[in-house]
């Protein structure tokens, strides 16, 4: 078995001081030792030589792959293996080779600082990230934890919630956690106005007012909450197509045809992590589509330009494809042999003609064949009357 080699040590504002006599040792008899400025505050007892942070990340892979059989240290605020370098580098150089030393994370910090329960509360990093990240999670009466970086961030995310009807959140920053120079900010997200040191951990207690914008993360957002020129699969389609697809933690969908991106966007908030690539060749779609992802909280759509099947060239193997456009057995086929095993599959049809399509593919792969009717209660003179959206065809399988 291979000796690790190389030791990932979280440190906290109290630098060596806070480490525990084992993880001290391993510092103090490191060669290496690679960390950023702020890590840059040792005793005389530390003799390493000090190298600092190369970038970009692959530079750092590339510099420990060059130091593997020295005595190495990577050193990372709080705990290397939450929002921090371990997870990354752990991707990059097998596990056997690497022991982490945890400190207690920033989270863990700001939890005890504002006396909330981790159990409780969401953690979230928008630190390198789209701030636009955490909309998805703005819920009446949610507690939340963002790792941030820049003054800024704190008041970008206050406008955020002051303009869905979350004005009156609380919010409190916290910077140096932990150290001599720990400092704290409280205020309210519609008056926030405060100057912050720019590496600092926000709290967010979500306040919403009666008329605040509801954004679940189940499937079902309401129409109006989309740009759209009319091509757009409506709510109860589009909660009754996530639901066959079913979002899963980092699980990747293509959207072809993917139009203004409602289904993509929800797929992306159902699920942490989830990706999605939306395919769709007219540019205006594609605008529409990025401006509702960063208003719903899913700035990491990625959209391309084209026709499938060509457009699939290069692209990763998704866990799920959902067909909204362009449907013919060719791009059915496309889709298919693309989609890795357990991948589902789901395809919706208004027209006549790829109705008769959905129904031929359904007979030779088999799947769930069902028609869709919605009928909404809308004003008749001084009465009610339920007027129909057109029927959509749906057809659904799993790759097995």
């Amino acid at each position: 078995m291979t000796k690790p080699w190389l030791h990932i040590v979280g440190i906290g504002e109290d630098g060596l001081d806070g480490l525990t006599p084992a993880t001290r040792a391993v510092v103090e008899a490191a060669e290496v030792i690679i960390g950023g400025d702020r890590h840059d505050r040792f005793p005389d007892s530390v003799t390493a030589e000090r190298l600092a942070w190369p970038h970009p990340f692959p530079a750092l892979v590339e510099a420990l792959a060059g130091l593997r059989g020295r005595r190495v240290v990577v050193l990372a605020t709080g705990d290397p293996l939450w929002f921090s370098i371990g997870a990354r580098i752990g991707r990059a150089i097998p596990a056997e080779e690497i022991t982490y030393h945890p400190q207690l994370s920033a989270f863990q910090l700001a939890a005890a600082r504002m006396g909330w329960s981790m159990a409780d509360l969401e953690t979230l990093t928008v630190h390198g990230r789209p701030v636009e990240q955490m909309i998805a999670f703005i819920q009446p009466e949610a507690r939340l934890l963002i790792l941030t970086t820049g003054e800024e961030t704190p008041g970008r995310i206050a406008r955020f919630l002051a303009e869905r009807g979350f004005g009156r959140s609380r919010m409190t920053v916290l910077s140096s956690m932990g150290g001599a120079e720990e400092q704290r900010f409280d205020g309210l997200a519609e008056s926030w106005d405060h100057v912050v040191p720019a590496f600092n951990t926000l709290a967010v207690e979500c306040v919403a007012a009666p008329d605040a914008a509801l954004l679940p993360r189940v499937p079902g957002l309401a129409d109006e909450l989309f740009q759209a020129d009319g091509a757009m699969t409506r709510r109860e389609v589009r909660a009754a197509t996530l639901a066959k697809l079913m979002p899963m933690r980092g699980a990747l969908l293509w959207d072809i045809g993917c139009g203004t991106g409602s289904v993509a966007i929800e797929w992306m908030r159902a699920a942490r992590y989830a990706r999605a690539v939306g395919i769709e060749p007219r540019a205006d779609r594609r605008a529409m589509a990025a401006a509702n992802a960063l208003a719903l909280g899913a700035p990491q759509l990625r959209l391309v330009d084209g026709l499938v099947p060509d457009a699939l060239a290069g692209l990763e193997a998704p866990d799920a494809v959902f067909i909204g456009g362009g449907l013919s057995r060719e791009v059915f086929v496309a889709a298919w042999d693309a989609l890795r095993p357990l991948g589902r599959l789901v395809a919706n049809a208004v027209t006549v003609e790829s109705e008769a399509v959905l129904a031929d593919l359904h007979a030779e792969f088999g799947g769930d064949l069902v028609r869709l009717q919605v009928q909404r209660a809308e004003p008749v003179g001084r009465y009610r009357g339920w007027r129909a959206l057109m029927p959509v065809t749906q057809w659904s399988l799993v790759k097995r």
